[in-house]
Formats: C-alpha cells, structure tokens, sequence
C-alpha cells in the first residue's frame, strides 16, 4: 500500500478512535461522579477543587480516575524503539489492551443496569481510565496526534484559520474533534433512552480500529525506510 494511501486510512481510523473517547469520557462524567476518563488536565483541576472544602468524594473518584489513566500509560508504554511507520504493530497492540478494558468495563456496566453503587463506580472508573490512559500511549507511537486530549488540537485549528494556512493534518483534527463530540453526545442519549446499547459505541469503533489497522502495519512513514515493528 503507498504511504499516501495508508496515512489517509489511518486518519480515518483516528476519527473512528475518538468516537469511543467522547463516549467514555461522557459516560464517566455522567456516571461515575462528574470527573473525566481521558481529560487529566479537567481531573488535575478537580483534584485541587476537591481539596478546599468538598469533601473526601471528589477527591476519592478525580484521584482513581488519574491513577488509573496513569496505570494504563505505565503498562502500555512502549519499551524499545521502532522505525517510523504509519502504524506499527505495537499501536494495534496496545489497543487491544485498550478494547479489553473497555470489555471490563461493559461487563460492569451491564452488571448493574447502568446504575453503579459508589464501590462499583471506582473500579469502572479506574477500568476506563486506564484504557484512555493506553489509547493515548498508543495513539503517541503514530506521530504528532492526539485522540484523548485535544486542547493543542483545538489550539492548531485556530492558529491555522489564523494565519489562512490549512494542512492535512488539520483536517484530520478537526474530525477527531468532531468525532469526540459525537461519540459523547451519542453517549449522553443512550443512557438517557438506552442503556443497554452503551457499550456499543465504547467497542464498536474499537474493533473497527483494530480491524483496519491490520492494514497498515509495516506501511513505512513518509520519509522513512520500510520497517517490522
């Protein structure tokens, strides 16, 4: 597959991505006491709240969430140095880890209706957290890309309307916005009207990654030699 070909199939798996990170991250809020699966600057700042007069709680579940996401990046981290491809096979890897944890997650959710005790919400907050935290490591080995957090995507899009220049990698940005803020309004109207159906906009695109990605494995990067990661 040419490098071209490959870079725009695996912007598309990237939107794809974001989907089940709005949608985690929503559920998370929504569900498991309003703090963030993948947003750790929005926890950081929760964690501070929490420490001038409200209580141990949102101390408790914005602490878990930043364990977990921290625990998910420590295992998922890669360990040796690869040649630059357009996705290489540690990314699809570490994604797999990513859908399994989303699994737990869904078991869990299915467990309890939709409607999880205090105990149960920490460790599905810590299973969810942990998975952004993997999805982020991963998605890293694939360049100067993001689909958890978006601040400095969001930044570059304005920057580029600023100065009337728009890249590529800009369009893929504001899709991976795009796709983030459909998966968490998709999210808001399942648990609202359909509970049960949840875990499939966590998982489908997921599996729908993985399965595309299958592609680009050993693709080499614009500019760099081919390679077996």
């Amino acid at each position: 597959m040419a490098t071209d070909d490959a870079q725009r199939i695996r912007d598309g798996l990237l939107m794809v991505l974001a989907l089940a990170t709005g949608a985690t991250d929503a559920t998370a809020f929504e569900r498991l006491n309003h703090v963030f699966a993948s947003v750790i600057t929005g926890n950081l700042i929760l964690l501070g709240v929490s420490a001038v007069g409200r209580g141990g709680s949102l101390a408790l579940f914005s602490g878990c969430a930043l364990a977990g996401y921290a625990l998910g990046v420590f295992v998922a981290a890669p360990r040796h140095q690869h040649q630059q491809q357009v996705w290489p096979r540690s990314a699809t890897v570490a994604l797999g880890l990513d859908l399994a944890l989303l699994i737990g997650f869904a078991v869990g959710w299915e467990i309890v209706g939709g409607r999880p005790g205090r105990t149960v919400q920490i460790a599905l907050l810590v299973m969810a957290a942990g998975a952004m935290g993997v999805q982020s490591t991963a998605v890293r080995r694939l360049g100067q890309v993001s689909t958890t957090y978006l601040t400095s995507t969001l930044t570059g899009l304005v920057e580029s309307v600023a100065v009337r220049r728009w890249a590529p990698s800009q369009t893929r940005g504001l899709g991976i916005i795009a796709a983030a803020v459909a998966g968490a309004a998709g999210a808001t109207a399942l648990i609202l009207y359909a509970r049960a159906w949840l875990p499939a906009l966590q998982l489908g695109p997921l599996v729908v990654v993985l399965a595309g990605s299958r592609r680009l494995i050993g693709v080499p990067a614009a500019g760099s030699p081919a390679g077996v990661s």
